[in-house]
């Protein structure tokens, strides 16, 4: 069976649960060959052999954490080099779609982003991806060279499936481009102890029926009672209620969770593109008119400081 790289992302050898959805994709057309980069890159190794990974390519060098993403093209296309796979995978996180279409660009491929599922074709890998603000879904593969797809968190299950993995270092000859960009500084993100928001399973978000930053507590109660991740859309960032990089839409993140509730969201055709291919949707509006309605599974007509801390002490009451 051919062989199917994929980039992993983890933090110190923690592995990000996007890319275990990865290696549950990658086995339906191939066995996955996992590239680890980085401080902590040997660490990985259990957890990829849980799910499925039959090789780890690991390489540690000062260059991945001082300069920008180029050492870790240079490491994905070293390892591309060394298996010849049948086609490439990478999370679909911004630094994942440069890395990827960087290394398209190099090897003389096709890419494919943002793709939504991944199933084996005769022709190669067909991916599943959301168009034009989740208003249609397209088949698409691609027919020159080796395919590179990145994939959106939460688009496949986690899938355990044992495999005994090799473990083996990378070699890797970095480029003159690799220290092009180098990190001066950086300032750790401060903890709210709350799931990533474009990997979260559960994701509550608050728009302009919010009224204010002083009353995002709510949305955040909710989110606490049910452990997800807090959203706002472009108004209420804009207006500066909470931090731009909770902002879920089109000039935001694009979340794709098993449930995401809309509280006092009208469902602008800009928040709709970062959030329409979330598996169940729920929405809180006191205008029974609003656009958001059009694309529910759930939808609660009424004001959300009454609705919402209803719904936060019921979660509360069942989860004991």
């Amino acid at each position: 069976m051919a062989e199917v790289l994929v980039y992993v992302d983890h933090a110190s050898g923690a592995v990000r649960k996007p890319t275990l959805e990865l290696l549950t994709l990658a086995r339906r057309i191939g066995e996955p060959v996992a590239v680890a980069l980085g401080s902590g890159a040997e660490n990985t190794a259990a957890a990829l052999a849980e799910h499925g990974a039959v090789k780890v390519l690991t390489a540690d060098a000062p260059e991945f954490a001082e300069y920008l993403v180029v050492p870790k093209v240079d490491a994905l296309q070293a390892a591309y080099e060394a298996v010849s796979p049948a086609a490439v995978l990478v999370p679909s996180s911004a630094e994942g779609k440069e890395i990827a279409a960087r290394l398209a660009v190099r090897i003389g491929s096709g890419i494919i982003t943002d793709a939504v599922d991944l199933q084996a074709g005769d022709e190669g890998p067909v991916a599943t991806q959301s168009a034009f603000a989740a208003s249609f879904t397209t088949k698409s593969r691609v027919t020159t060279g080796t395919p590179v797809i990145t994939v959106k968190p939460n688009s496949a299950p986690v899938e355990p499936a044992p495999a005994a993995s090799a473990v083996e270092t990378l070699a890797v000859t970095f480029s003159d481009q690799a220290t092009g960009t180098k990190v001066t500084s950086r300032t750790p993100q401060e903890s709210t102890g709350r799931p990533e928001l474009t990997e979260a399973a559960i994701v509550v978000s608050g728009g302009r029926g919010v009224g204010g930053a002083e009353h995002f507590g709510v949305i955040e109660a909710l989110a606490d009672a049910l452990g997800a991740a807090v959203g706002a859309s472009r108004a209420a960032v804009d207006a500066g209620w909470y931090p731009h990089s909770h902002q879920v839409g089109q000039t935001g993140k694009s979340v794709s969770p098993q449930l995401y509730i809309a509280s006092g969201i009208s469902g602008a055709i800009q928040h709709r593109a970062g959030m329409q291919t979330s598996k169940t949707i729920v929405a809180i509006n006191k205008d029974a008119e609003a656009p958001i309605f059009d694309l529910v599974d759930y939808g609660v007509v009424g004001d959300l400081f009454d609705v919402v801390p209803q719904l936060t002490e019921e979660v509360k009451t069942r989860k004991g």
